[in-house]
C-alpha cells in the first residue's frame, strides 16, 4: 500500500481545493438551475442530470476525506485513511460514475443496480484488511479490478455499438446525440478509474489524478448539458386513414405488396410534401405521418440496406443538389451553409460530413468539379 501524505506544496493544494470547488459547483448547477447555459436551446435528460450531480458531489466529498492525509505524520494513520477512502470511493464514487455511463445511453433503462453490486468484492476484501491488519488480499483485490476494467470496457463498447445503431435506425438529426462523445466519456471514467487502482503510487500520481478529475468534471459537465433528451416526444400528426397497412405484425419480412405501398405512402408523404425538411423527424413521427407503423418502415428500410438516417440524409443531399442547380442556372448568389440550411440542416459540419458519405467529396470540391 501506497503509504505516503499527500503532497504539502501550495500549487498542489490549490489544484485539490480548484477540482473540490469545481465538483460542488458542477453538482449545484446540475440540481439547481433549470436553463441551460452551455447550450441554451437543448434540453438535457433531467435523469441524467441528476446522477451527474451526484456523481460530482461524491467526488468533492472524496477530496475532502483524503485532505487531512496531509497533515498525518503516523504510517498507520495515513494507511486507515487510504483504506476507509478506498472504500467509500468504491461504495459511492465508482458506481456513481459507471450509473451515469449508464444513464447517458438512451435506448432503453439498464440496470442500475449493477454498478454497487461490481464493487461489492474490493469492498469487502478492503474491509477485511482493514479489520485484520493484513494485505494478503490486497493481490486479488487488484486482479479482480482489473477483470472488471476490462470487462466493463467490452459491455460498454458493445452497449454503445447498439445505441448508436439505435439512432441511426429512429432518427434523423443527430445533433446533440453523438455517440462517440459518449466513448469520450467511457474512456475517462475508465481511464481514471483504472489509473486509481494501477498507477504508480507517489507526488505525480497525486498531480495526475487531480488533473484528470478536474478534466473529467468540465467535460462531462458539458456533455450532459449539450446531450439532447430522447424521451421528450415529437407532436403527434394527424392519421391518414385511407394509408393504413394490416399484414401480421409478426412477419420479420415485408411482402411485395407492402413494400410497395410503404414506397408509395414515402413517396406521397415524405417526399412531396418536404416532410423530410423537419428538423429532429424521428422515425415513429414519419410512421404515422404516412400512415404506417414504425416496424414496417425499420424492415423497409432494412431490405434497402439503409438505415432511417440514411434515408433522410439521402433526400436532404438531393434536395441540396436541386437547390445548387436552381440557383446556379438563375444566376442568383448562394452560401453552401444557406443552402444547408434550406435543406433541413441545423449544423453545417453535420450536413459537410452527411454530403461526403453520400458524394463521396466534400462540398467544396463538388461545387468545384460543378462549374
Amino acid at each position: 500500500m501506497y503509504d505516503q501524505p499527500l503532497p504539502q506544496d501550495i500549487l498542489f493544494f490549490m489544484l485539490y481545493a480548484a477540482v473540490a470547488m469545481t465538483a460542488i459547483i458542477a453538482s449545484c448547477y446540475l440540481l439547481l438551475r433549470r436553463a441551460n447555459a452551455f447550450a441554451p436551446d437543448n434540453t438535457p435528460p433531467l435523469r441524467l442530470r441528476q446522477w451527474t450531480a451526484a456523481f460530482f458531489a461524491s467526488l468533492a466529498l472524496a477530496n475532502l476525506w483524503y485532505l487531512p492525509m496531509a497533515f498525518f505524520t503516523s504510517s498507520e494513520d495515513i494507511k486507515l485513511n487510504l483504506y476507509v477512502g478506498a472504500v467509500l470511493d468504491f461504495i459511492i464514487c465508482f458506481p456513481l460514475g459507471i450509473i451515469v455511463m449508464l444513464v447517458m445511453l438512451q435506448d432503453r433503462r439498464r440496470p442500475l443496480w449493477a454498478a454497487p453490486l461490481m464493487m461489492a468484492p474490493p469492498v469487502i476484501g478492503l474491509v477485511w484488511c482493514m479489520v485484520s491488519g493484513s494485505e494478503v488480499l490486497l493481490p486479488a483485490i487488484f486482479a479482480y479490478l482489473l477483470l472488471l476494467v476490462i470487462g466493463l470496457t467490452i459491455y460498454m463498447v458493445r452497449a454503445l455499438r447498439q445505441y448508436e445503431r439505435w439512432l441511426c435506425d429512429n432518427y434523423a438529426d443527430l445533433e446533440h446525440k453523438e455517440v462517440w462523445l459518449s466513448f469520450a466519456v467511457l474512456a475517462s471514467i475508465l481511464l481514471l478509474l483504472g489509473y486509481y487502482v494501477f498507477g504508480i503510487k507517489g507526488p505525480a500520481y497525486e498531480y495526475i489524478l487531480q488533473i484528470a478529475a478536474f478534466v473529467l468534471v468540465c467535460f462531462l459537465l458539458w456533455r450532459v448539458e449539450t446531450l439532447s433528451d430522447l424521451s421528450i416526444s415529437q407532436p403527434q400528426p394527424s392519421p391518414i386513414e385511407d394509408a393504413a397497412i394490416t399484414e401480421d405484425m409478426e412477419k420479420n419480412s415485408l411482402s411485395q405488396d407492402t413494400y410497395d405501398n410503404i414506397s408509395s405512402l414515402l413517396q406521397r408523404y415524405c417526399i412531396d410534401t418536404q416532410l423530410f425538411l423537419q428538423h429532429d423527424l424521428t422515425l415513429t413521427y414519419l410512421a404515422q405521418a404516412i400512415g404506417t407503423n414504425r416496424t414496417y418502415l425499420t424492415y423497409y428500410f432494412s431490405s434497402q440496406g439503409m438505415t432511417y438516417n440514411s434515408y433522410i440524409n439521402n433526400l436532404r443531399i438531393n434536395h441540396f443538389v436541386g437547390l445548387y442547380s436552381e440557383k446556379v442556372a438563375k444566376r442568383q448568389p448562394f452560401t453552401a451553409q444557406q443552402l444547408a440550411i434550406d435543406s433541413g440542416y441545423r449544423n453545417y459540419c453535420t450536413f459537410s460530413i452527411a454530403f461526403k458519405q453520400r458524394m463521396g467529396q466534400n462540398v467544396t470540391a463538388w461545387m468545384r468539379d460543378k462549374a
